[in-house]
């Protein structure tokens, strides 16, 4: 078995979302991965609750919800109701986390916390038991089409060692920049979950496409 693919929304056609929601449905895809951006917490804004109603109606696959945005556990309720299945917060984001994370699973959902590439991976060590996904940014978060940092390797690797060392059930998630160029050595590292944007949608055959990713 592959590792699990999200792709994000933030590249699909927003004229033919309908049309890429079914794409991602007859693909290999796992999750839908959706980022919501508030233009403060990142220098870009994404779209929100509507956008989020709309997928929801097309998708047949869970929502993974990436909050890039500043105090996310004000809206935990209102992403629940919209059918999130996984709600990711940033640690940078996040004043309260542990009380987030409560949060988050007592209303239903996975809880994942994000990091940003300059944030070390051991400030979860403490609360790796209480994160079902951590979302490694392998690039700077807010625009999609970047390239990929390469450090990320490093920080899979020691984020698999202290998932290991504390016997937790913490899957890895990695978004940003990742191709069939990076996919193999990332699931080699320790990566569960592959997040592709602008690799899957750009393709002239992105089902194709995902299904190379799924099967490194």
């Amino acid at each position: 078995m592959g590792s699990l693919i999200a792709p994000s929304i933030l590249a699909a056609d927003f004229g033919n979302l309908e049309r890429d929601c079914k794409m991602i449905n007859e693909s290999q895809a796992d999750w839908f991965h959706i980022d919501v951006m508030d233009g403060v917490f990142v220098p870009n804004i994404s779209f929100g609750m509507p956008v989020l109603k709309s997928i929801a109606i097309h998708a047949k696959k869970p929502l993974d919800v990436h909050l890039m945005i500043i105090e996310p556990e004000r809206y935990i309720e209102i992403f629940a109701g919209l059918g999130s299945k996984i709600l990711t917060v940033h640690y940078e984001a996040s004043k309260h986390l542990h009380r987030t994370l409560q949060s988050i699973k007592s209303n239903g959902m996975k809880a994942g916390v994000a990091l940003n590439p300059h944030t070390p991976v051991k400030l979860l060590e403490a609360i790796i038991d209480e994160i079902d996904l951590v979302c490694l940014m392998s690039v700077n978060p807010g625009f999609g089409g970047q390239n990929f940092i390469e450090n990320t390797y490093d920080k899979v690797k020691e984020l698999k060692t202290i998932i290991n060392k504390a016997k937790a059930s913490t899957i890895i998630e990695i978004d940003g920049g990742v191709t069939n160029k990076n996919a193999k050595a990332l699931v080699d590292c320790g990566a569960d979950v592959l997040v592709a944007g602008s690799y899957v949608f750009s393709s002239k055959y992105p089902i194709d496409t995902i299904a190379t990713l799924k099967n490194f």
